[in-house]
C-alpha cells in the first residue's frame, strides 16, 4: 500500500478514486505544525530561528498519520501546489523523518485521473525555495503582529491585533472614507440636443468655441439656449471605423472573486467555499466525487498547450471556424507574479454548465457556469463593432455623437465583459459630412460630482491587487479578519471602518509609518518572491526588515502617549468593594468598571442607554453535546456575545464551542456513541465522538432511517430540486427523492 498526504478531507474521495485500491489517501485538513500560539517563538538573538510545534488540535491526526506511513511501502507528499502546500509538505517530512533529498513531493494543477497519474511518474524533491519563502512570511507575518499587537493594546485598548498584511487593508478602507467626507460637491448640467436625421440623435454638447466646455450653472443652460434657439445644426465630420474587442483573460482568484460578487451576488465567503468545493470535487449521482475546476489560488493567466487546444476544437464544433483565432490567445501577467499554476479554468470543456445544472447546488452551477464560459471566451475571436464618431456645430457650440453596432459577436457569444449603453444598444442613423439634422428638443438635469464609492469585498479584493497587497490565498481571509476585528463594518454591501479601526489605522501610521506604507508592503511581497526564486536567503529579507522595526517598537513603547478614552465618572457604587465606577471602553463596547481596579476587578455591562444589564444567572442547562477533550456532557452558558457550549469542568477543561440549534443527530452505526457535526476550514462532515478509537466519519447529514436495500444508515443530502437519501454503505447504489423514498425504520 502507497500512502498519498493531502490537505484538504473534501478531495479525498475523488483522489481515492483515481488512486484506486494500492492507495491510500490521507487528508491533514491543512497545517500540522505551526508557531505556538502564545509565544514568540522565533529566536531573534538566534538569526531568527523558528520554533515549531505540532498543534494541539492535530495531535491525533498526526499520531494517525505516522501509524500510516510506518505501514505504507513509500510515501507521497501531495499537498496543494503553492508555497504554502509545500511548506506543509516539509513538515510532513520532517515529523515521519523523509530524507531532505528523497523524491516525494507530487503536485497536479487539478484533481483528475490524468493528471493525478503524470504527477505520480514525476516525484521530485521538496523545493526549498519555496518552503523558505512560506517561511520568511509567516516568521515576518509573527513579528509584526506579536510586536505590534502590545503597542495597541498599551495606547488605544486592550484585545486589539495588528498585522503586516491586514493593516495596510485597513489604511486603504479608512483613506477612503476620509475621502469621502471631506469631499466637496461640484455642481454640473448634462446638456444633449436631441436632432433627427433619419432616426432619433442624442448629441452631447462638448465645446465652445473651440474649446472643451462643461455647464456648471442653470444661469449657464439659459445662456447655451440662447446661443442655440433658431441655429442650424451642421455635421461637420464623420468617422466611421470597424473596432475590436479582444476576448478577457481567463480567470485569477481575485478576477473570479471580483466577477462572481459583482455579476452573481455571492458574498465572499460563498464564492471562496463554492470554488473550494468545484476544486475538491463535488457529488455527481453515479460518479461520486468529481473534481471541475483547476487550482483556485492563482495570480496567473497562463493556460496549457492541451487546454488551449481543446478549447479551440470545442470551439470550432460549437461556434464555427470564424469563433477561433488565427493564434492561440496568450494573456501577459502582471508584475509579481508567481505562476506556478495556470488560471482558474474548467478540467473538461465536455462537462458543460447545462448538464450539471440539475446535479449540483445552486452556487456550485452558477460560479462554475461564470468560470466555464470566462475560460471558453478567453479562447475565442476578438469582437468586431461598426463604430461611428461624428461631430456637429450649431453656432459657436461644439456636439458629439458616438456610437457602435455589433458586426460579428466573437467572444461576447459566450460571455459578455462590459455593461451595454444605450449607443450599443440603438443603432445610429448613417449621417454624412455636411448633413443638417433637424432639431427636435433640449435635454438636461442638475447633477452633482459623487464622491469616492466606498469599498465593497470586489473593489477592495481589486485594490489589494493592483497595489500588490497580499497573495491569492490571502485576499479573503484578510477582508474577513478586519471586520471580524471590529475594524470594519458593513453599511449594506459596502465596507467603511469603525471608530476603533480609524483609531488604530492612526497609531500604526504615527509610528510605524513602512509597516503602513503600500508601496513598502508591495516591495516585501516581491522581495519574498526573490526567495521563492533561490535569490535570497530568507534569514538576511527578515533581518534586513527586523533591524529598523525594532527600534520603531522601543519608540512606541517608550513614550507616554494614548488614544485611551478617559474614563467616564459615574455615580454609582462597586457593589463588592464601594469604590466609584466608571464607565471604560472595550472591544465590545462600553462598560462599568470598578476604578479600584487592579485590587478589585468587578465589571457590569451596560445597555444602549447608559445602563446597567442585571446579569441574571441561569443554571447551566446540560446538552448532548460531548466535550472533546474530556467526555463530558457540555453546558449551555452566557457570555458577552451570546450564548455557547462550555465543559462543565471549568477550569480544569476550557473546551468551548459554538452554540447553535442543531437537530439531534443518530447514534454511530459501528459503536453507538453520540455523531457530531465537524466544521473544519472550507469543509463539513460528520464524525463519531469515540474517535479516535472510532473513526466512523460521513460527509452528508446522517438520519436514523435505513437503506431498504442493505439496511445500512441513510445519508440526507439537499440538491437544488429538492432533499435525496443516499445510502452510507459505498458499495450500495441506494438513492431517493426525500418525498418519494420508501424506507424501512
Amino acid at each position: 500500500m502507497k500512502l498519498v498526504v493531502i490537505e484538504g478531507v473534501g478531495k479525498r474521495p475523488a483522489i481515492q478514486k483515481y488512486l484506486g485500491s494500492g492507495y491510500k489517501v490521507f487528508a491533514t485538513m491543512g497545517h500540522v505544525r505551526d508557531l505556538p500560539v502564545r509565544t514568540l517563538a522565533v529566536d531573534v538573538e538566534k538569526n531568527f530561528e523558528p520554533t515549531y510545534v505540532v498543534m494541539s488540535d492535530k495531535k491525533d491526526i498526526v499520531a494517525d498519520l505516522k501509524k500510516a506511513a510506518q505501514s505504507a511501502e513509500c510515501v507521497y507528499l501531495a499537498t496543494d501546489p503553492d508555497r504554502e502546500g509545500e511548506a506543509i509538505s516539509w513538515h510532513i517530512a520532517t515529523l515521519l523523518g523523509i530524507p531532505e533529498h528523497e523524491r516525494a513531493r507530487i503536485t497536479f494543477n487539478e484533481i483528475s485521473k490524468k493528471a493525478i497519474t503524470k504527477a505520480l511518474e514525476n516525484p521530485r524533491e521538496i523545493d526549498k525555495n519555496l518552503v523558505d519563502a512560506q517561511q520568511a512570511r509567516r516568521v515576518l507575518d509573527r513579528l509584526v503582529g506579536y510586536k505590534l499587537s502590545p503597542v495597541l493594546c498599551r495606547k488605544i485598548q486592550s484585545k486589539l491585533s495588528a498585522g503586516r498584511v491586514q493593516s495596510v487593508t485597513l489604511r486603504l478602507v479608512v483613506e477612503r472614507e476620509r475621502e469621502i467626507q471631506s469631499f466637496v460637491p461640484e455642481e454640473y448640467w448634462p446638456f444633449y440636443s436631441i436632432l433627427d436625421k433619419r432616426g432619433k440623435i442624442k448629441a452631447a454638447l462638448s465645446s465652445r468655441r473651440g474649446e472643451k466646455y462643461k455647464i456648471g450653472s442653470k444661469a449657464e443652460v439659459d445662456e447655451v439656449i440662447r446661443g442655440l434657439d433658431g441655429k442650424p445644426y451642421i455635421v461637420t465630420s464623420v468617422k466611421k471605423t470597424v473596432t475590436k474587442a479582444h476576448a478577457p483573460a481567463p480567470f485569477r482568484t481575485s478576477t473570479m472573486q471580483q466577477d462572481a460578487i459583482n455579476k452573481l451576488g455571492m458574498s465572499l465567503k460563498q464564492v471562496s467555499m463554492a470554488a473550494q468545493s468545484l476544486y475538491e470535487g463535488v457529488d455527481i449521482p453515479g460518479e461520486g466525487k468529481v473534481a471541475l475546476i483547476t487550482y483556485i489560488r492563482t495570480d496567473s493567466t497562463r493556460v496549457s498547450p492541451e487546454a488551449q487546444a481543446a478549447a479551440r476544437e470545442f470551439v470550432a464544433q460549437r461556434y464555427g471556424a470564424d469563433y477561433v483565432p488565427e493564434k492561440p490567445n496568450v494573456y501577459a501577467s502582471k508584475g509579481n507574479v508567481q505562476d506556478a499554476h495556470e488560471a482558474i479554468r474548467p478540467i473538461s470543456l465536455d462537462r458543460t454548465p447545462d448538464s450539471l445544472k440539475d446535479v449540483i447546488n445552486r452556487n456550485h452551477y452558477r460560479l462554475y457556469k461564470l468560470i466555464y464560459e470566462r475560460f471558453l471566451a478567453s479562447q475565442m475571436s476578438e469582437a468586431r463593432f461598426n463604430s461611428l464618431t461624428a461631430d456637429i456645430e450649431c453656432g459657436e457650440y461644439g456636439f458629439k455623437v458616438t456610437g457602435r453596432t455589433p458586426l460579428f459577436a466573437g467572444y461576447t457569444v459566450v460571455y459578455n465583459d462590459r455593461e451595454k449603453d444605450e449607443d450599443d444598444i440603438k443603432k445610429l442613423p448613417d449621417l454624412c459630412e455636411g448633413d443638417r439634422p433637424e432639431f427636435i428638443e433640449y435635454s438636461y438635469e442638475q447633477k452633482f460630482t459623487k464622491p469616492p464609492a466606498r469599498y465593497t469585498e470586489a473593489t477592495l479584493i481589486k485594490a489589494m491587487e493592483e497595489k500588490g497587497i497580499g497573495r491569492p490565498a490571502t485576499y479573503q481571509p484578510t477582508v474577513s479578519l478586519i471586520e471580524k476585528r471590529a475594524y470594519t463594518e458593513r453599511e449594506g454591501k459596502s465596507i467603511k471602518p469603525t471608530e476603533l479601526g480609524c483609531k488604530v489605522c492612526d497609531m500604526l501610521m504615527m509610528y510605524f509609518p513602512d509597516i503602513m506604507d503600500v508601496k513598502f508592503t508591495a516591495d516585501m511581497e516581491s522581495k519574498l518572491d526573490t526567495i521563492e526564486e533561490g535569490g535570497k536567503v530568507w534569514q538576511q529579507l527578515v533581518g534586513e526588515f527586523y533591524t529598523g522595526f525594532e527600534k520603531e517598537i522601543e519608540k512606541a513603547m517608550g513614550d507616554g502617549y494614548k488614544m485611551k478614552a478617559p474614563a467616564q465618572e459615574t455615580d454609582y457604587k462597586c457593589d463588592k468593594c464601594g469604590a466609584p465606577m466608571v464607565i471604560r471602553e472595550g472591544r465590545y463596547g462600553k462598560f462599568l468598571a470598578c476604578s479600584a481596579y487592579p485590587k478589585c476587578k468587578n465589571t457590569k455591562q451596560l445597555d444602549e442607554n447608559g445602563n446597567i444589564k442585571e446579569r441574571v444567572e441561569e443554571p447551566p442547562v446540560e446538552t448532548d453535546v460531548i466535550c472533546d477533550k474530556c467526555g463530558a456532557r457540555m453546558v449551555i452558558k452566557t457570555g458577552v456575545r451570546g450564548k455557547f457550549l462550555a465543559c462543565p469542568n471549568y477550569p480544569k477543561c476550557r473546551n468551548t464551542k459554538e452554540y447553535g440549534e442543531e437537530e439531534p443527530l443518530p447514534p454511530c452505526p459501528l459503536c453507538g456513541k453520540p455523531l457530531r457535526r465537524i466544521n473544519y476550514r472550507k469543509s463539513v462532515f460528520y464524525g463519531c465522538t469515540g474517535y479516535p478509537e472510532c473513526k466512523f466519519s460521513v460527509t452528508d447529514k446522517p438520519t436514523d432511517k435505513k437503506c431498504p436495500v442493505c439496511g445500512d444508515m441513510l445519508l440526507e443530502k439537499a440538491k437544488k430540486d429538492g432533499v435525496y437519501y443516499r445510502c452510507s454503505n459505498k458499495d450500495c447504489n441506494y438513492s431517493a427523492k426525500k418525498q418519494d423514498e420508501k424506507t424501512q425504520q
